[in-house]
């Protein structure tokens, strides 16, 4: 191991959230230690949870002295995940911190992956990776990363992720007012704008396991998308009037490409003599106008079979 490595792995601590997660927090401990360049520290902030089950694991883990890294249990009022980050992250002395999901779990070299991007890269104030997904949705998503242009349009860095402690300070943390979701997406955005040449890195491997469920809270985030996006909007308003051209048509490129492949299964149920979904049929029949949608239509019933 050489000397960078050494001061990475005594630099970084590591925060966890849990709200009743069972035995999925064990995994998300024991991912933590088995990296290739541990944290020093781990920090679980419990935010209120109730299941006794989950509450023995945490008495269990604060009692165990073999853990390979020592860990240190918060417990908090539900607050929502916002709070709870902020409160884990104030307790950390590290100049990074690393926050993790008590439901996800890490690749043994995501840590050294990722504080190596970070080392090479001083302008870049906060760092993660692709994602495996497992659960309900087997995956690798991809996530890019950027400067504050391509965030402004959609979230382009998992929640998991390694920050520069200063940034932190400067951007004042997460916002705890939102307990709906997108606050990650909010927090990066904060970041972006306290320093003018910031970005953030992705390393382009999957290296966390990020579960996935129906009734999870991401997915439920995504029927509040309107209401947390004008938030957002409202939020950083002078980020998105200063970049307002690059963030339309960044949202534009996202639909279009949705559009398009949406032409593209129609397109081959048609060839296959499969039949339309209510949805297909309704939009050839009454296709969106001014987005591209009836383009989209002439297409399709235009192509040659």
């Amino acid at each position: 191991m050489n000397a960078n490595k050494k001061i990475f792995e005594t630099d970084i601590e590591a925060v966890i959230t849990s709200y009743n997660q069972g035995s999925m927090l064990l995994e998300a401990v024991h991912s933590l230690g088995i990296q290739t360049m541990p944290p020093k520290r781990i920090i679980i902030v419990d935010d209120g949870s109730t299941d006794k089950y989950s509450l023995n694991i945490l008495n269990n883990l604060e009692r165990n002295s073999d853990l390979p890294i020592p860990v240190t249990i918060h417990y908090q009022e539900n607050a929502g995940p916002s709070s709870a980050r902020n409160t884990g992250i104030k307790k950390t002395q590290s100049s990074m911190v690393l926050v993790l999901d008590g439901d996800d779990k890490l690749e043994p070299a995501y840590i050294e992956y990722v504080t190596r991007l970070l080392h090479d890269n001083p302008d870049m104030v906060a760092a993660s990776s692709w994602l495996h997904t497992f659960g309900v949705l087997n995956a690798i998503v991809c996530p890019t990363g950027g400067n504050i242009i391509p965030f402004l349009s959609r979230n382009c860095c998992p929640a998991t992720h390694i920050f520069r402690r200063a940034i932190y300070e400067k951007c004042d943390g997460y916002d705890e007012s939102m307990r709906s979701g997108f606050e990650d997406w909010d927090f990066f955005l904060s970041m972006l704008e306290a320093l003018p040449e910031a970005y953030i890195g992705i390393v382009e491997k999957p290296l966390i396991n990020y579960r996935t469920a129906s009734a999870s809270s991401n997915v439920k985030s995504m029927n509040k998308r309107l209401e947390l996006m004008r938030f957002i909007i409202e939020k950083h308003i002078n980020s998105y009037q200063s970049h307002v051209t690059e963030a339309l048509l960044g949202i534009e490129a996202i639909s279009g490409s949705r559009l398009y492949g949406w032409e593209n299964e129609i397109i081959r149920s048609i060839v296959n003599n499969w039949e339309l979904s209510e949805a297909s049929n309704n939009f050839i029949k009454n296709p969106s106008y001014g987005d591209g949608g009836m383009a989209s239509a002439v297409r399709i019933v235009s192509m040659d079979i």
